[in-house]
């Protein structure tokens, strides 16, 4: 029978520490990025010319209909040879895990903003309102109010995301954990420690959006 031994992973207990540094490092990056990304390609998405919605649309099917795993390999390997340029592992990890997340943040942003009945849209025209104007002071307030929670759940599944960037020998939590397993022969021990962790960084955090969901839900 196999005997359990947590108490010899206290050796490795600052790998852990820095791996997760590294992934709430990553978490924070790709996440704001993402965003960033997500609101230009879902704005480009509801323009009205033509080009800008078609590499919007483009973009957007590319990054959610191919896995993950692959473009982080495709972006560490690939892009150096085509484009030229050199690239590191976290380089390449925060490109792939940005530009992906950001296809999803797009797609809820665009559902966000056409939730909202076009009659306000028309009615801030009438009061002499730009479309730009009429977007940043009606529209996306109040889409915003419902973007929020799939914003939310959509950046808890980027934190568990990083854990794929070990494959690059990025050292995040899920890296570290391998460097110790290899090391301390214990792999039962620390990969349960690991799913612990990650389960207690992420479990605040999806508490924290049911909870912003229930107010959300009744202050309409």
């Amino acid at each position: 029978m196999y005997t359990w031994d947590f108490g010899s992973l206290w050796t490795y207990r600052w790998l852990f520490v820095q791996g997760l540094g590294v992934t709430a490092a990553f978490t924070v990056a790709i996440v704001v990025i993402g965003l960033l990304v997500g609101l230009g390609a879902g704005l480009a998405k509801l323009s009205h010319l033509a080009p800008l919605r078609w590499l919007s649309n483009a973009y957007i099917e590319v990054f959610r209909c191919t896995p993950l795993l692959v473009q982080l390999v495709w972006f560490y390997y690939a892009l150096p040879i085509l484009a030229g340029i050199e690239i590191s592992a976290i380089g390449a990890s925060v490109l792939a895990l940005s530009l992906y997340g950001g296809s999803f943040y797009a797609e809820i942003i665009r559902g966000g903003i056409v939730s909202i009945d076009r009659g306000q849209g028309e009615a801030a025209a009438a009061l002499g309102m730009t479309p730009a104007q009429s977007l940043r002071r009606i529209i996306l307030p109040q889409a915003l109010k419902r973007m929020v929670p799939p914003l939310m759940n959509q950046s808890i599944i980027q934190f568990k995301n990083t854990s794929l960037v070990s494959v690059l020998a990025v050292p995040d939590l899920l890296y570290q954990g391998q460097v110790a397993a290899h090391d301390s022969y214990r792999p039962l021990e620390i990969y349960t420690l690991v799913a612990v962790l990650y389960f207690a960084a992420l479990y605040p955090l999806t508490w924290i959006v049911r909870r912003g969901e229930r107010r959300l839900a009744t202050s309409d």
